[in-house]
């Protein structure tokens, strides 16, 4: 085990050093000068201005990546996660619209509606591939599509804000919304994040079921012959990560600007950011949190990138795609290195 964590700590140097390299002739390419490109970036994201707006990123990346990397943990990809998040989200916004419970009591309602939305939307993908036979990859990633579409429909026409000419819900009534920590625009959501993440962390490290997703990553057909049931394992993994995933949305609805706006948990690609930060760790709890961070300050840093050295944000986007390339590269290495096929 030993030896496969420092192949693994490796593999991980080895591709942010490559990446590194490549990210330098790049800027160089640009006429933009490197040193100062990468003070702007890391001002950006952990200066006085900027390190707030890297930890109100930070709550959807974290979760996002958390939610993906339960079921990856035992070999299992959901694809599914931006069609989690959005049902969560719209769920929760009808259920802050429309319940006659005080504020307080709403909050609560919204944001355990968005989890139940979330965790039986992925329970489907599950019961797709464990009765019907259809992969969890493509019935994770199809049921998306339904899930974005009904909530585009709702923002558009029943809840659409009368006020306003974009595809927005109404604003939740006052007072229902979570309370801010005092750092910009994030909200004590980041700590129910942070909680599902240690929850993560304590059931793979101290429990039966962490160590039957640890043995069913590591060799699916030697787990089956132990004894584990791989339909129900699969059933609450999936919904365990679609229950994360849209707790996420209810979070971010119920924070600034207290409505949905089709497309705002889509485009900013928190779903497939924190895939990466998910296969980065190996989908190892602590390893994702980190990379989940990592990615989350490269993000937000890129924009006084972009100012400073007015070099393309997207730089940073094919940075995080290069890490990943990398990663796949060294880890295939290391494999062959250690006699492995």
């Amino acid at each position: 085990m030993t030896t496969v964590l420092r192949g693994r700590r490796s593999a991980v140097l080895l591709a942010l050093g490559a990446a590194l390299v490549v990210a330098t002739v790049l800027l160089a390419a640009t006429g933009a000068n490197p040193l100062q490109a990468y003070e702007a970036l890391v001002v950006g994201a952990f200066g006085a201005d900027g390190f707030p707006g890297t930890l109100a990123y930070l709550l959807p990346v974290l979760g996002m990546a958390t939610a993906l990397a339960i079921p990856l943990r035992a070999g299992m990809v959901n694809l599914g996660g931006e069609g989690q998040l959005v049902l969560g989200a719209i769920t929760a916004v009808v259920v802050g619209l429309y319940s006659p419970l005080p504020p307080a009591l709403t909050v609560l309602l919204a944001l355990a509606s968005g989890v139940l939305a979330g965790a039986s939307y992925a329970a489907l993908a599950a019961w797709c591939e464990t009765s019907l036979g259809v992969p969890l990859l493509v019935s994770s990633l199809l049921l998306s599509y339904p899930a974005m579409s009904l909530a585009s429909y709702l923002v558009r026409f029943p809840l659409a804000d009368p006020g306003s000419s974009l595809p927005q819900s109404r604003r939740l009534p006052e007072g229902v919304a979570l309370p801010e920590i005092g750092l910009g625009e994030v909200t004590v959501g980041l700590f129910a994040v942070l909680a599902a993440v240690g929850v993560f962390l304590a059931i793979d490290a101290r429990t039966p079921t962490g160590y039957e997703v640890r043995m069913t990553g590591a060799g699916p057909r030697f787990a089956s012959y132990a004894g584990i049931d791989r339909p129900a394992l699969t059933l609450r993994l999936l919904a365990a990560s679609g229950g994360l995933a849209g707790l996420v949305g209810a979070i971010m609805v119920l924070g600034f600007p207290y409505r949905f706006i089709d497309g705002a948990l889509i485009t900013p690609q928190y779903t497939w950011i924190g895939l990466m930060a998910a296969l980065l760790a190996g989908a190892s709890p602590v390893g994702t949190a980190l990379a989940a961070f990592f990615f989350a300050a490269l993000t937000n840093g890129g924009f006084d990138l972009e100012r400073v050295t007015q070099t393309p944000r997207e730089l940073t986007a094919m940075l995080q795609a290069m890490i990943i390339v990398f990663l796949a590269a060294a880890t295939g290495l290391l494999r062959r290195r250690g006699g492995q096929r």
